[in-house]
């Protein structure tokens, strides 16, 4: 059982750390009467983060069973998502990247 939670790749860091530690948050609560849930946290609660592109978030926003955050900072852009943990996931999660560190983008969103 795994929970996904992707972060896209014009977050500024900072504010991406904030998002995933919401985004997983906000999954929980919005998903924790759910028997994968229960699962999930019964055994090794694995999480994986990615960053994502604006398409591959569009895409992934598509995959049922999520919870979109924004942030009021960046004009309440979306800036996360986070999936109910489950066993098995759609094939595009197979190619996503990990955030392993502050991706490079030229369209950072601004702050205000």
């Amino acid at each position: 059982m795994k929970m996904y939670i992707l972060v896209r790749d014009d977050v500024p860091l900072g504010f991406a750390m904030v998002a995933v530690a919401h985004a997983s948050l906000a999954a929980y609560l919005q998903f924790q009467d759910r028997p994968e849930v229960k699962a999930w946290l019964a055994g090794p609660f694995f999480k994986a983060v990615c960053v994502v592109n604006a398409k591959e978030f569009a895409n992934a926003k598509q995959v049922p069973d999520h919870v979109v955050l924004t942030e009021s900072a960046l004009n309440h852009q979306e800036v996360a998502i986070a999936f109910c943990p489950r066993a098995e996931w759609p094939k595009m999660f197979r190619f996503l990247k990990l955030y392993r560190e502050a991706p490079v983008s030229k369209n950072v969103l601004p702050i205000d």
